[in-house]
């Protein structure tokens, strides 16, 4: 039977081409507005003030805020519309065309002589930016949100995910908001709600499946001081409850710019994305690609922890670009399947061990058989990662795992357990070994921690004296019970297949 993306456990490259072919229908209502980024060359100062004066050579235009949400999703293969207010104006003309060349429907994005534009110019002289220009949009007229929000019932009615991006412009609030609230009270149980909102608390009523608050949103839904906690991550965990009931959501996924992102669901466990940071570039939007990959992937019906490395992957593609950028699935499937850029062998990967030892980072390094992924490992490669700042993943080699689990074993040759674990967001190196125990590689690479799971204790470890005798340390991670390969592989097994069809002697 073909693979379904409901169906997936991992990333692969034919992933985002699945998702395509699933093509969910996704609406957006929210605040759109036209970025704008405007290139030019710096030779002289002006007279008037010690003010550079930019020559503009190039003006670039992109969609931006709920805008971009849409386009990434269209990008993603889905079929997209979106519930907006522009105005007649000359930005707003060039931000519906933009819309429509997208194949994004804008038959109920209203463009109104009273309203404004919201638009964000950047001014950029040579490589750097200098400032950036908003024209906010003014006060939106009554009789506006009233025939906004009559358009709503219609406008979501058979959307496989609704996407909410309220940025405070006003929009969103009074019947708009009703609107949405009153059409979603008794939604499909299928149907699904995202809000991406600077302020998530009035959005609680329609009890969301997914809230997204950036790391400084969620600091203020619990009313703290973002300056006086260092530990993020461990604040946002410890609160998860407070979290979940300010945002009326069934899960929240803070997003912590270059720390990734943590999901914190009201049942079940958490879970970790890591993002690949670069040096600053002029990159903006990287939120608007993970929200509305996070909203395709979970409306074709991806299981959570998958959607969410992929909403990861997508940000991760943005971020390394200049400018409003988006995702599509060409560049998802390139970039998933270019992550064997990152299975070194043992001398290319000593060699990046010593840069990151040279940049002050901690090297923590953890290996397995990794045969059949299952939420055991994700969670185990997920606190691994937390150990330090760079994590390799080394894998017993195909002839090692036949040694180690005997023959039937693995299931998945190394080339595809590496191509799995090499997707994941917490993973940076993936190398293999041949040997019955990682003892050569870590005398080679002298990692900072050795990581294992809980169901080893030091004592048993054989490693134990290598890691020790140049000074690393070994931890021991939880063990999640009930999730090896030999238990997933035995519940295969057992599990009843469907019955064959009778023989008619045909």
């Amino acid at each position: 039977m073909s693979a379904q993306p409901g169906s997936r456990h991992a990333l692969t490259p034919d992933l985002p081409g699945l998702l395509a072919q699933a093509a969910p229908r996704v609406v957006v209502v929210g605040d759109i507005m036209l970025d704008g980024w405007w290139h030019g060359d710096i030779e002289r100062f002006c007279r008037e003030a010690p003010a550079p004066v930019v020559e503009v050579t190039r003006r670039d235009y992109a969609p931006g805020g709920a805008a971009n949400t849409a386009v990434n999703a269209a990008r993603l293969g889905g079929r997209v519309g979106v519930v907006a207010l522009a105005g007649q104006d000359a930005a707003g003309e060039r931000l519906e065309a933009l819309l429509e060349a997208e194949g994004v429907g804008t038959k109920d994005l209203i463009r109104h002589p009273q309203a404004t534009t919201t638009t964000k110019d950047r001014i950029i002289g040579g490589d750097q930016i200098l400032f950036r220009l908003d024209d906010q949009r003014s006060a939106v007229p009554a009789a506006v949100l009233v025939d906004l929000a009559l358009r709503v019932p219609v406008a979501i009615s058979g959307a496989d995910v609704v996407v909410v991006c309220d940025y405070g412009s006003g929009l969103l609030a009074g019947p708009v908001r009703d609107a949405l609230i009153g059409a979603l009270a008794s939604r499909p149980v299928d149907q699904l709600v995202v809000v991406d909102a600077h302020d998530p608390r009035p959005w609680a009523a329609l009890r969301p499946d997914l809230a997204t608050p950036n790391a400084q949103e969620a600091f203020g839904l619990l009313g703290m001081d973002p300056a006086r906690e260092s530990d993020r991550v461990t604040l946002f965990r410890d609160n998860r409850e407070r979290l979940l009931e300010a945002t009326g959501a069934t899960a929240v996924v803070v997003t912590l710019d270059q720390d990734g992102t943590i999901s914190l669901p009201s049942t079940g466990p958490e879970h970790r994305t890591w993002a690949k940071p670069v040096t600053e570039k002029q990159a903006s939007g990287a939120g608007d690609t993970f929200v509305a990959c996070l909203a395709v992937a979970s409306a074709a019906g991806l299981k959570p922890t998958v959607a969410l490395e992929l909403a990861q992957a997508a940000a991760n593609v943005v971020v390394h670009r200049p400018g409003t950028s988006v995702c599509s699935t060409v560049d998802l499937t390139d970039h998933l399947g270019g992550s064997r850029q990152l299975h070194l062998d043992a001398h290319s990967l000593a060699s990046a061990v010593q840069r990151h030892r040279e940049s002050g980072d901690t090297v923590v390094l953890t290996n397995g058989c990794f045969d059949v992924l299952h939420r055991g490992h994700t969670r185990y490669l997920e606190q691994a990662k937390e150990l330090g700042d760079v994590l390799i993943v080394a894998l017993n080699s195909d002839a090692s795992v036949r040694r180690l689990k005997g023959d039937g074993r693995p299931i998945n040759p190394v080339a595809d357990r590496a191509a799995v674990i090499g997707a994941l967001s917490c993973v940076d190196y993936v190398t293999v070994f041949d040997t019955d125990t990682p003892i050569p590689l870590i005398e080679s690479l002298e990692p900072d921690v050795y990581a294992k799971g809980g169901d080893y204790t030091e004592q048993m470890l054989e490693e134990s004296q290598a890691v020790h005798a140049h000074g690393g340390a070994v931890r021991i991670v939880d063990y999640v019970a009930d999730h090896s390969t030999t238990e997933v592989l035995r519940r295969m097994r057992t599990q009843p297949t469907s019955a064959e069809p009778a023989d008619t002697g045909n």
